[in-house]
């Protein structure tokens, strides 16, 4: 509700400045242009409404979200040169056309200014969503991370994890993103794959056809996954039984012990923040009291917050997502209001926290200085 008030206040706003200050008053593109933002503001509430459900609203809907997004932005940025230009005293280039020659000089001159702002507003929007649905489209990049544990045993060093997170199989990502995802994982012959939540955006029902390919995961330990906030909004318990048969390991505030050449480190996993309001909330004394504190423990938790709780229990490294790295162009600003990490490796109070970027998208197939990552954690001594 919230979010179609502040669209459609951004939807006058666009209008003023796209249609009412570059059309003349009663003329056809002033009405057109009227219809094509409203029509525009239509399918964005669609896509937002029920998109989720079908991809036919969802593609138009998210995508016309990330061009509303960057072209209010671009409006209010040019609005200073725009007053300053209407303001003063000089002769501008005459419109050609009927009604144009048939206005005064100056409501010519306003209606070139505005659409010249306009017509650069527009033209840099698509240009950044183009590209930014390219990246977010395209083959996420493989991230190299070494990352040094001073409990870890030398046998373990060159340990491999592949992380991976916010996949978001949903109306427009489905089987194929997740056969990519596998293919790429498999290719890096990791020692061990960790999916730390958001995997999907839909119920079992609808999109278990589109996790199947996750069967095909190849590691010399295993498979593990931990609930991230979007698997409570699309009925976790049957996907964790799904994910059980398809072979991929759900940790639900535990630990195991991953094992190689005599040596051994805890890989724990705890339920996500959201799973408080689901009677699954994230239990860290559970997880971690009673273990061997003299090697090391690496935790799966979907959201970065989370190093809070990890370091008072001694984690040595926290594995998330959840910020998608802030996905779109101003967003990584704003995410540190609520995250301690927006992407990469940070050590917070003792404790290592790596954040992915995640390798597919929510809302919006648009990235923006934030492109897709399966990470490669290699581990140390």
């Amino acid at each position: 509700m919230l979010l179609g008030v502040v669209a459609g206040l951004a939807h006058f706003y666009m209008w003023r400045r796209l249609v009412r200050d570059t059309t003349v008053a009663g003329g056809r593109g002033r009405r057109w242009g009227t219809v094509a933002l409203v029509s525009a503001y239509v399918v964005m509430l669609g896509a937002l409404g029920f998109g989720g459900e079908v991809a036919l609203v969802a593609w138009p809907g998210y995508l016309w979200l990330a061009m509303m997004f960057y072209l209010t932005i671009l409006l209010g940025i040019f609005e200073i040169p725009r007053v300053v230009l209407l303001r003063r005293r000089v002769k501008a280039p005459v419109l050609v056309g009927a009604e144009q020659q048939a206005e005064p000089e100056g409501t010519s001159r306003r209606v070139f200014i505005s659409r010249s702002f306009a017509l650069a507003s527009g033209l840099t929007a698509g240009g950044l969503v183009g590209y930014g649905a390219t990246q977010a489209l395209g083959d996420p990049e493989i991230t190299s991370v070494p990352v040094t544990l001073s409990k870890l045993d030398p046998s373990l060093s060159g340990f491999r994890i592949a992380v991976v997170s916010d996949i978001h199989l949903g109306p427009l990502r489905g089987r194929s993103h997740t056969e990519r995802i596998v293919r790429m994982i498999n290719e890096q012959q990791p020692d061990l794959v960790a999916i730390v939540g958001d995997l999907v955006d839909g119920t079992v029902d609808k999109l278990g056809e589109a996790a199947a390919p996750l069967k095909d995961l190849v590691s010399r330990h295993g498979s593990f996954f931990v609930t991230g906030n979007h698997e409570y909004y699309s009925g976790f318990e049957p996907w964790l039984l799904e994910l059980e048969r398809l072979g991929v390991n759900p940790l639900r505030n535990e630990r195991v012990a991953i094992q190689r050449g005599g040596a051994a480190f805890d890989l724990a996993g705890v339920n996500d923040v959201a799973g408080r309001n689901f009677n699954d909330a994230p239990d860290f004394a559970r997880t971690l009291d009673g273990r061997d504190t003299t090697r090391p423990v690496v935790l799966m938790a979907h959201q970065p917050v989370q190093v809070e709780d990890a370091a008072k229990h001694g984690v040595d490294l926290q594995l998330s997502g959840h910020t998608h790295g802030g996905q779109m162009f101003p967003f990584h600003a704003i995410v540190p209001v609520q995250q301690p990490v927006v992407a990469g490796l940070e050590k917070i109070d003792g404790t290592w926290v790596y954040v992915t970027r995640g390798a597919g998208f929510w809302g919006p197939p648009v990235r923006v200085g934030a492109p897709p990552e399966i990470s490669m954690i290699q581990l140390s001594g």
